[in-house]
């Protein structure tokens, strides 16, 4: 049975094996309690994005996960795409709200990741 991280490590692979850019995988387990992984994706398109959504929702059927859904504050949104699969939040954001929203940053001491 695999483990959360090696699921969220999967997970960051097949962010970048779709061709996601900047793909960063953060261990923020020791500073909240609601998530234990942020995985950090630059998309291209909302094609793109919703391309990798697509294997997200395969991935999860054959991994034992499931996507919770979330509200969202604007209906459309084109630059910041989130996936809550609870212990494993995958931000697919534009590269224009990567820069301005800077997660990587606010979420500094957490543990990055090496999935590869």
């Amino acid at each position: 049975m695999k483990t959360m991280e090696e699921k969220a490590k999967e997970l960051a692979k097949l962010m970048e094996d779709g061709k996601g850019k900047d793909v960063k995988l953060i261990d923020i387990s020791k500073l909240n309690s609601w998530t234990d992984y942020f995985v950090i994706v630059t998309v291209s398109s909302s094609t793109h994005w919703q391309g990798l959504y697509k294997d997200v929702k395969q991935y999860i059927k054959e991994n034992d996960l499931e996507i919770h859904v979330t509200n969202r504050k604007s209906p459309d949104g084109e630059d910041w795409n989130l996936i809550d699969l609870g212990t494993i939040v995958i931000h697919l954001m534009s590269e224009s709200a990567r820069t301005f929203y800077d997660l990587e940053k606010l979420w500094f001491n957490g543990t990055v990741i090496d999935f590869n």
